[in-house]
């Protein structure tokens, strides 16, 4: 087997290991949003994931080891090929190894702007490890055909004039963003590929069943009839223009910009579940009211189980059992910060006695980030409103059954246009970000939220 051969399956061996490593973080993430999860069953598969993890390093080594042996071998031929001694016969055709050609990983003759390496940047920066890998090998590429170029024999303080300031493209700091993390927790469907409404029937008055008062007496008749619940499709969608300048002349102004209007897609697709006018979560869910002027976490949690009671009460037999807390940042981490001697008189599936509930310390936009002393996962998005009540300063804390909190989204949404034309006359680029989606939380009237002024902005005394 030759050196070639060996590079070769090790990049296999990396590409499957990467591979492994995607599905034991898939299945943690599937794990952490069981409600009925153990520490034991989280702890066993955070160890699967980190092997994988560390598996994908040792192949990572192995290969870098063997491109560098390679280039190695490369320099010694060369090398041997300038102090040959002169008057040597040379040896016959087929008693010498020869080197083919390789297409280099980005070709100029394919791509002159170098728009796939600015997207390998971009991608390498955000976890892809196929970027990864094949920047790695680019500047493999580039040791062995312009070494000269990346060794100098002098500091770059001698060409201050030709030295050209670089910046970290890779290291770029997007704006931060509140993202989706309640839309990826609902259920979700496939939007209807035609109109600008979803119409969906809901039995508004059943019939009925009693008890016969005698024998050949008529028994127990009401019709049943129905209500149309009808949502609209709704357009999500936002803009930038760019000069073909910082197209052309910058590095990687173009997948930053798209980066950055992907995320406020998200992020206003999210708030509009949650914030929108008469449909939004806050206007549709059943107030459970806190007042308290002085606020503390041991008191709020009775009126979150008021609020999940609720729940239960409104869909009865339809209710799924899958119900979810929603909340903001700076309320998860209030009752965090609370200390006590008393637990629940009941102990709940997933959370280890003498708690009140568990942190699974996921980072945010991670999906499931705890559980309350219950056993309800908690999602925390931070596009939850903090002005709300008379002082402007107060949050709410939404508890609903995710079953019946529906969102249609196209799959392939969010599409995006690049139109050159419309401000061609003064050399700009065009980018549009959309989409089209559909929700109603209201099918049943089940969400609850818990508000007043029992959740105005915190104070972490431990309480």
């Amino acid at each position: 087997m030759t050196l070639a051969d060996l590079i070769k399956q090790a990049r296999e061996n990396l590409a499957a290991a990467i591979a492994k490593r995607q599905q034991e973080q898939e299945a943690l993430l599937a794990l952490r949003s069981d409600p009925d999860l153990t520490e034991e069953a989280v702890a066993e598969r955070v160890a699967a994931r980190d092997e994988a993890d560390a598996e994908v390093t040792r192949r990572q080594a192995a290969l870098e080891e063997l491109e560098a042996e390679q280039q190695r071998e490369e320099e010694i031929a060369a090398l041997a090929a300038r102090t040959a001694p002169t008057g040597t016969r040379p040896p016959a055709y087929d008693r010498v190894g020869r080197v083919g050609v390789e297409e280099r990983t980005y070709r100029p003759d394919l791509d002159r702007k170098g728009a796939g390496f600015e997207r390998d940047v971009a991608a390498a920066f955000l976890g892809d490890y196929e970027a990864r890998e094949r920047l790695m090998r680019h500047m493999a590429e580039e040791r062995v055909e312009r070494a000269a170029y990346l060794e100098r024999a002098v500091g770059t303080g001698a060409f201050s004039g030709l030295v050209v300031p670089q910046y970290l493209t890779d290291l770029y700091a997007p704006a931060a963003a509140a993202r989706r993390p309640f839309a990826d927790a609902i259920r979700r469907h496939d939007l209807p590929p035609e109109g600008m409404t979803v119409n969906l029937s809901r039995i508004t008055t059943s019939t009925s069943v009693g008890i016969q008062a005698t024998q050949n007496t008529a028994v127990s008749e009401q019709n049943m009839d129905d209500t149309l619940l009808t949502i609209d499709v709704q357009t999500n969608a936002g803009q930038q223009t760019i000069s073909r300048q910082a197209i052309e002349r910058g590095s990687g102004v173009e997948p930053v910009v798209l980066d950055d209007l992907f995320r406020r897609y998200a992020t206003t697709l999210d708030s509009t579940l949650i914030n929108q006018a008469t449909t939004g979560l806050t206007n549709v869910a059943t107030a459970v009211t806190y007042t308290d002027a002085s606020p503390t976490a041991a008191e709020a949690y009775p009126k979150i189980i008021e609020a999940l009671a609720g729940v239960e009460s409104a869909l009865l037999d339809m209710a799924s059992g899958d119900n979810i807390a929603v909340m903001h940042s700076r309320r998860w981490y209030w009752l965090q910060n609370a200390m006590g001697s008393t637990w629940p008189l009941i102990t709940q599936p997933g959370v280890v006695p003498q708690t009140l509930g568990a942190n699974y310390a996921e980072a945010y936009g991670r999906g499931v980030r705890g559980v309350l002393p219950n056993g309800t996962p908690v999602i925390v998005d931070n596009n939850i409103a903090t002005n709300l009540g008379a002082g402007t300063n107060e949050d709410e804390i939404y508890l609903v059954d995710r079953m019946e909190c529906h969102l249609w989204e196209d799959s392939s949404a969010p599409l995006f246009i690049r139109a050159e034309q419309p401000a061609a006359a003064s050399l700009g680029v065009l980018l549009v970000v959309y989409g089209y989606f559909a929700y109603t939380h209201a099918r049943y009237a089940q969400a609850r939220k818990v508000s007043g002024t029992g959740l105005v902005t915190p104070t972490f005394t431990g309480v």
